[in-house]
């Protein structure tokens, strides 16, 4: 009998990288619950840590705020996300300049849901960026920021096709964007696919996945169906009956979770971006299945 060949997340330690995604608290106490996050997650020194901006620009007091605080109080590097709707073009290259003083150096470009909500029709500012690509290269204008940009393995709701989308995605590059984050997805072959299809076609940036600990189904689905994410029947299956034992939940979560990073890591993925909804548990405990381990050096809070 032959043997099986050694799984590579089996094989010793391997160069995973990792980020995480936060969003701007509302209240104090939400500030302090993103905090515990940070400061939990901080030693295992992620690549960078991204933080949310509200539809419209809703929170964008908020999103200064914190990345500011996390240059000023951690040594991890913060990317500010920033959209362009509801705005003047002069109003986001205000934030623009506004994030590079902050010692910012990372933005998340993002066109930004309608502001109807998503399956809105979005119409762009009369005097503002049309797209990701018009502020992509506002951006590059202005100074010489790394610029994320936003994947979609599942095609993004509002493209005929997944030509169309990867299309989009090149014309991002072109315009300066470096990196591009997926939407979250819970088959890991829609993302491999969405891989292959945009080395075919010529996109050679890293493109990173996005992973989403299930901590709580319904609105996860929820959110997933809006996003134009799928959700498939098995993930349904096991978190059925557990909506009022969130002990079982958690731990199904962190099994989901793990399954998914792990096999990624055998088809040879190293880089993650973890949506941590500014909980920091099971993250951590994902990480720690990657092997990666704290450093003691790397927060100064």
């Amino acid at each position: 009998m032959s043997a099986k060949p050694l799984r590579l997340s089996r094989a010793g330690p391997k160069p995973v990288r990792v980020s995480f995604e936060f969003f701007p608290p509302k209240t104090p106490d939400m500030e302090a619950t993103l905090w515990e996050a940070i400061n939990r997650l901080a030693p295992l020194q992620p690549n960078f840590v991204s933080v949310t901006y509200g539809a419209g620009g809703s929170t964008r007091e908020r999103t200064h705020n914190t990345v500011a605080r996390i240059v000023k109080e951690t040594s991890i590097k913060p990317a500010a996300h920033l959209t362009c709707v509801a705005a003047a073009r002069e109003e986001v290259d205000e934030v623009v300049r506004h994030y590079w003083q902050a010692g910012v150096r990372h933005i998340v470009a993002l066109r930004g849901d309608p502001s109807g909500g998503l399956g809105t029709q979005f119409e762009p500012h009369p005097g503002g960026y049309a797209s990701s690509t018009e502020l992509i290269k506002g951006i590059r204008k202005i100074t010489d920021f790394e610029i994320s940009v936003s994947a979609y393995p599942e095609k993004h709701p509002e493209s005929r096709s997944l030509e169309q989308d990867l299309d989009a995605l090149k014309a991002k590059i072109d315009a300066g964007a470096t990196r591009a984050i997926t939407q979250f997805f819970f088959e890991n072959d829609h993302y491999l696919r969405f891989v292959e299809r945009a080395r075919a076609c010529g996109i050679t940036i890293p493109i990173l996945p996005g992973i989403v600990p299930v901590l709580n189904f319904n609105q996860t689905a929820k959110f997933a169906h809006q996003a134009g994410a799928s959700v498939p029947h098995w993930l349904a299956e096991r978190f059925a009956g557990l909506d009022q034992d969130m002990t079982t939940r958690r731990l199904i979560a962190a099994a989901v979770a793990a399954e998914q990073v792990l096999d990624l890591v055998d088809h040879g993925v190293e880089d993650f971006h973890f949506y941590t909804m500014n909980r920091a548990d099971l993250v951590y405990a994902i990480c720690h299945l990657l092997g990666l381990r704290p450093h003691l050096q790397a927060g100064r809070l």
